[in-house]
C-alpha cells in the first residue's frame, strides 16, 4: 500500500474525497514519481547496486582467469618436462612449475581486488610483479611453437595468456571505477534537495487553493543555506586559538559530514596563507 491509498482512505474516513481535477492528478503522479526516483537514487541503494555488480564483474573475471590459468597448465609442463621420461621424478616436479607462476598472480591479483576497493594504490613492485608473471606463463605456454615455426601454434596458445593479462589489468580498474561510482551518488545526493512525498502532494491537492497557495507562499520564503554562507558562519565564529577540524565546523554551522570537510580545508588554508580566518577582498 503506496502513500497515496493511505491518504485516500484517511480522508475517506471522514468524508467523500472531492474529486481531484487533471492538474492535481498530474501534480500527485509527479509526486509519487518523485518520491520513487528518490529512493532510487539513494546512496544505500545506489551502493548496493553497485555491490551487486562488483560481485558479478569478479566472479566473471576470476572464472576467465582461472580457465585461462588451467589452460596453459599443459604447456607449461610440456616446456619444463623436455627431454624426460614420463613418470619421472622431473617429469612429474614440471607439473609444480605453472601453480608457482599462477599462484602468486593470483595472490597479487587478490591483493588489488581489496586495494581497489578502497582505492589504495599499490607500489611500482606489485605491477612489476604481476607483469613478470604474466610474461613469464606467456612465454612458458608459446615456446614450442614459436621453436617450431608454428604460426597457428603461436596464436592458439598465445590467446589464454593475453586473455588473462588482460583482465587482471582490467578488473583493477573497474574495482576503481565501481568505487567511484558510489563516491558519485553520496556526492550527489548531499547536492540534492527533499523530495516532495506523493502524500504530501496529495494532501496539498485536496486542502484547495487558499491553503495551496499559503504553501507556496511558505516555500518561497524558505532558502536553502549554501556551502558560502555556512563558510561566512565558521570564519566569524573562528578565532586563533580554535584548531579548525571537520568536527568544529559541524558544531558551529550544523553543516552536513560530507559539507564540513571542505569547509575545514578552505579555512585551513586561509590559515596557513596568513589570514584571520576571514575572506579577504
Amino acid at each position: 500500500m503506496n502513500a497515496v491509498t493511505r491518504v485516500r482512505e484517511g480522508v475517506a474516513a471522514f468524508g467523500r474525497l472531492p474529486a481531484a481535477s487533471a492538474a492535481q492528478q498530474l501534480a500527485a503522479d509527479a509526486a509519487e514519481a518523485a518520491e520513487l526516483r528518490a529512493y532510487a537514487t539513494h546512496p544505500d541503494v545506489v551502493a548496493l547496486r553497485v555491490e551487486r555488480v562488483r560481485a558479478e564483474v569478479d566472479r566473471l573475471c576470476w572464472a576467465g582467469i582461472v580457465l585461462g590459468l588451467g589452460f596453459t597448465m599443459t604447456n607449461v609442463q610440456s616446456f619444463a618436462a623436455a627431454g624426460t621420461t614420463a613418470w619421472s621424478l622431473p617429469w612429474l616436479a614440471a607439473w609444480l612449475l605453472d601453480p608457482t607462476v599462477s599462484l602468486v598472480l593470483l595472490a597479487i591479483l587478490r591483493a588489488e581486488q581489496v586495494t581497489a576497493r578502497y582505492r589504495v594504490r599499490t607500489g611500482s613492485w606489485t605491477r612489476r610483479a604481476k607483469w613478470f608473471t604474466l610474461a613469464a606463463t606467456y612465454v612458458m605456454n608459446t615456446w614450442h611453437s614459436w621453436a617450431a615455426g608454428s604460426v597457428s601454434g603461436v596464436v592458439l596458445h598465445s590467446v589464454p595468456p593475453l586473455v588473462v593479462f588482460v583482465a587482471a589489468e582490467a578488473v583493477t580498474d573497474l574495482r576503481d571505477k565501481l568505487t567511484e561510482a558510489v563516491a558519485a551518488a553520496f556526492a550527489e545526493a548531499e547536492q540534492q534537495p527533499a523530495p516532495v512525498t506523493a502524500a504530501h502532494a496529495l494532501v496539498v491537492a485536496v486542502a484547495g487553493p487558499e491553503r495551496t497557495k499559503v504553501k507556496r507562499h511558505n516555500k518561497s520564503t524558505s532558502r536553502r543555506v549554501s556551502s558560502a554562507d555556512y563558510l561566512a558562519k565558521a570564519r566569524e565564529v573562528w578565532t586563533p586559538e580554535v584548531a579548525v577540524s571537520p568536527a568544529w565546523v559541524r558544531e558551529v554551522t550544523g553543516c552536513s559530514r560530507g559539507l564540513s570537510s571542505r569547509l575545514a580545508s578552505v579555512l585551513v588554508a586561509e590559515v596557513a596563507e596568513g589570514g584571520d580566518g576571514h575572506e579577504r577582498g
